[in-house]
């Protein structure tokens, strides 16, 4: 591990932390949960409003279906007929004579503005490859690497959440680039527009388009998952509540909130909503059972939902005893990640660095579940008392990230801190006939 670290850990500069924090967005505070909605104009939204299409400060890139063969282009911008927003796209390491191809773009309105969504699903890519593309008849000055068919000697991404647009969220953005990982999740509260702010969630994609950039100049994808500060009123509302995450993410949830991205046979992101615009229990439940038990055999399932099953802020019960966060989590899912074996949970919300022991009904088994997160890419809290969190391998009150590596048959789970500083080091071992959580 200690080579590993060399290679894949660098620290940022000052100088670069200093560039990333120009970056930052003075959001304008959200209105009141109880106020009307309304049209927003603010300064990033006028400024974006002012864009040529083809050439938007809001560019990024997504997954609806298989990682392997198909991107997604998108951005957010202004409308003009007579500009060319079709997406011109190349392999990289293609045949040397190769004819560009051509994309044409879906548009829509954008949620409270007078701004629309631009989207082009590029499919039939080759695996494992890499691209360049450009929007219109600009220069092919972006790229793109598709995933691997099958496992490779190492592949590598990011996790986190709890983001916003502070200057934290930023420094976390440099860090996660320089680990130049295959894609990164964002497992909910991504901006903290809370359904309603125009200007935070474009501020949102403005650094995430400046800063997720690999070494090579390549983009970044982004998987995201729904959480409470996506929502306009946080829990069980309907998706209209969260106008611009379905926006934006409503490829890979055109229904509900959850669903799941399978990497070829290696690796599977189960997506969950804890309650946002999707009840935990019912369909979800019954829908997370046949997905868990559908691929048992796979080798690395790992979930992703906001709010966490074992929490490291808030209590997980009362102290009449009545669950508190999570309480639902571990009545109808924890059962079920204990049953087929799930390897590791990302959980967020609680704005700490958290690693569980590997844990079986809420106590610590070598055969259990991992539970990492707690959400503090660009928030923090203090740790709930030491009494409460008897759960707890691993806890600070500091902004991180995780690097996840799939190396052979082992998982490596790196926490670190927004220097790029490595925090925690863990293991997991491959799912055979029961977990093998090996912490460190």
């Amino acid at each position: 591990m200690a080579d590993l670290s060399r290679r894949i850990f660098l620290g940022t500069t000052l100088a670069e932390l200093a560039a990333a924090n120009l970056l930052a967005v003075n959001a304008t505070t959200a209105a009141a949960e109880t106020a009307p909605v309304k049209k927003v104009s603010t300064p990033v939204v006028n400024q974006i409003a002012q864009e040529s299409p083809d050439k938007p400060s809001t560019l990024f890139l997504t997954w609806q279906r298989d990682p392997t063969t198909t991107m997604t282009v998108q951005w957010v911008g202004p409308k003009n007929s007579a500009v060319d927003t079709q997406i011109y796209y190349l392999q990289v390491d293609g045949p040397k004579v190769m004819p560009l191809q051509v994309q044409p773009t879906k548009v829509k309105p954008y949620p409270l503005g007078d701004l629309y969504l631009f989207r082009a699903e590029l499919t039939g890519l080759r695996p494992g490859s890499d691209y360049f593309f450009g929007i219109g008849q600009q220069k092919l000055s972006y790229r793109f690497r598709t995933a691997p068919a099958t496992a490779t000697n190492s592949i590598h991404f990011i996790s986190g959440g709890d983001c916003g647009v502070n200057e934290h969220a930023i420094a976390n953005n440099v860090q996660a680039a320089r680990q130049d990982p295959l894609f990164a999740i964002i497992g909910g509260d991504l901006a903290y527009d809370d359904g309603r702010n125009l200007n935070t969630n474009l501020g949102f994609l403005q650094n995430y388009s400046k800063t997720m950039i690999g070494r090579d100049g390549r983009i970044i994808p982004l998987i995201a998952g729904i959480g409470n500060h996506e929502v306009d009123g946080g829990f069980d509302k309907p998706r209209s509540r969260a106008p611009f995450f379905y926006s934006l993410f409503d490829g890979l949830y055109p229904e509900q909130g959850f669903a799941t991205l399978d990497f070829g046979d290696y690796l599977s992101l189960v997506m969950l909503d804890t309650g946002h615009t999707t009840k935990i229990r019912g369909e979800q439940t019954d829908w997370l059972e046949q997905t868990l038990r559908s691929r048992v055999d796979h080798p690395n399932v790992m979930v992703v939902n906001h709010v966490p099953c074992y929490p490291s802020h808030r209590e997980a019960e009362t102290k009449d005893g009545k669950p508190s966060t999570g309480g639902e989590n571990r009545k109808h899912w924890v059962p079920l990640f204990e049953k087929y074996r799930v390897p590791v949970v990302l959980e967020h919300h609680e704005h700490t660095f958290k690693r569980t022991k590997p844990l079986i009904n809420g106590l610590a088994n070598n055969n259990g579940v991992l539970y990492l997160g707690d959400g503090s890419w660009g928030k923090i809290r203090p740790l709930a008392p030491p009494e409460k969190l008897t759960h707890l391998a691993r806890a600070s009150e500091s902004y991180h990230l995780s690097l996840h590596c799939l190396e052979g048959n082992e998982r490596f789970h790196l926490a670190l801190d927004k220097n790029g500083r490595v925090m925690d080091v863990s293991r997991t071992g491959q799912r055979t006939k029961g977990l093998v959580a090996v912490s460190g």
